[in-house]
């Protein structure tokens, strides 16, 4: 089993709580850790219909079964357990006594707000980090931005291109489904695929609308969905405008490259040599690898984007207990003074003293006026110094 950057944080919260949900994206490998983790409590998957029909007509005498604890797998298909285990963990003062994991965010936040808020901890886990993989063999940029991080494509003889297609169907649109009755599904992926061609752009909810051939509302509700099962996300702009008038529409990102390159019909990683949006999936990528450090790290932190109206942007803005902390992300190898341009200009307007380039070159600078360059495969370790 590949070491898990995010099984450090979830020993310390099973120390802290009562119960701990651990969710994320379908085979992003909750199930694999919660049960090398917590071997010690059974595990039970709600996927399963018989135990699923058990929690469902006798919820009461399906938990009495684990009394002492128990690994819930995909708990969100048996929503009634929730009421009763508030009962369980308000009588119960020992910690990590069960583990909760779900695929689909929106249901089991809906159930953990009704029910367990306030008793239970929450925990995202992502599909592989380069942290994670970086010593597996056929690990490249371009191969890790074609394949994706899900753990299958990594740790199985399988095709990634074949896979994602298989992910989209068996995976998205059962959840989609679970949610809210798409009846349309073609539909729903041609959305999915301008979804796609879209990565890094700021959310222009019209144009997704007119180009689809659904109403705003839809596209909202569908956004919607697609967060709520991990397969895009929404970087929120920084509202403080210092001065100047901003941005405030979110830019629009996937989870996974891999999964976006699929919808793009990136077929081989050679492709992205020469393709129009390589730049725009390795700023993707790098978006979510520091989302993988932002959920996996044990300091909290929040993320944006900044733009304002003349054009000025950056990228990544990173805030936490160590202030601001702006990123560009850059798809070129060679260093050049446009890279610090937007960064230098926000320094100025914010006081702020630390920045960073990452880009996909080999060279690691330290600039006097405080920007730092990072390569690619290095921002794991650099950016949580950073941060400190």
């Amino acid at each position: 089993m590949i070491s898990r950057e995010a099984e450090k944080k979830l020993k310390s919260l099973a120390t802290q709580f009562k119960a701990v949900a651990l969710t994320g994206p379908r085979q992003s490998g909750k199930t694999t850790l919660a049960r090398h983790i917590f071997k010690h409590l059974p595990y039970v998957s709600l996927e399963n219909p018989d135990n699923r029909q058990f929690a469902y007509e006798d919820p009461r005498g399906f938990l009495e079964m684990y009394a002492r604890g128990a690994v819930l797998d995909e708990i969100q298909h048996a929503p009634l357990l929730f009421s009763y285990l508030q009962q369980i963990l308000d009588e119960s003062s020992q910690p990590g006594r069960f583990i909760l994991t779900g695929s689909n965010n929106f249901m089991l936040q809906e159930s953990i707000s009704q029910s367990l808020a306030g008793r239970i901890a929450y925990q995202i886990l992502l599909p592989f980090s380069y942290h994670e993989i970086r010593s597996l063999p056929g690990i490249s940029l371009q191969e890790i931005m074609f394949r994706g991080s899900y753990p299958p494509v990594w740790d199985q003889p399988v095709d990634p291109g074949t896979w994602m297609t298989n992910y989209i169907s068996t995976y998205i649109e059962r959840d989609v489904r679970q949610i809210k009755n798409i009846s349309n599904l073609i539909t729903f992926e041609r959305f999915l695929k301008l979804c796609a061609g879209r990565v890094g752009q700021i959310l222009n909810r019209n144009n997704l609308a007119v180009e689809t051939g659904i109403d705003n509302k839809t596209v909202d509700a569908w956004i919607s969905i697609l967060e709520s099962s991990f397969i895009i996300y929404r970087l929120k702009p920084y509202f403080r405008n210092f001065n100047k008038r901003i941005i405030k529409s979110p830019k629009l990102y996937f989870y996974d490259t891999g999964l976006a390159a699929s919808l793009l019909g990136i077929h081989e990683s050679s492709q992205l040599n020469n393709h129009p949006l390589t730049g725009s999936l390795f700023e993707n990528y790098i978006t979510g690898e520091i989302l993988k450090i932002q959920h996996h790290y044990s300091k909290p932190f929040d993320l944006y984007y900044w733009r304002d109206s003349t054009g000025h942007e950056i990228d990544i803005l990173s805030e936490g207990s160590f202030g601001l902390l702006p990123i560009e992300i850059k798809a070129g190898k060679t260093i050049t003074s446009d890279y610090f341009k937007n960064l230098t200009f926000f320094q100025q307007l914010s006081n702020t003293k630390q920045a960073a380039v990452i880009y996909t070159g080999n060279n690691m600078q330290q600039r006097s006026n405080g920007i730092t360059v990072i390569p690619w495969d290095r921002i794991h370790t650099n950016l949580k110094q950073l941060k400190t």
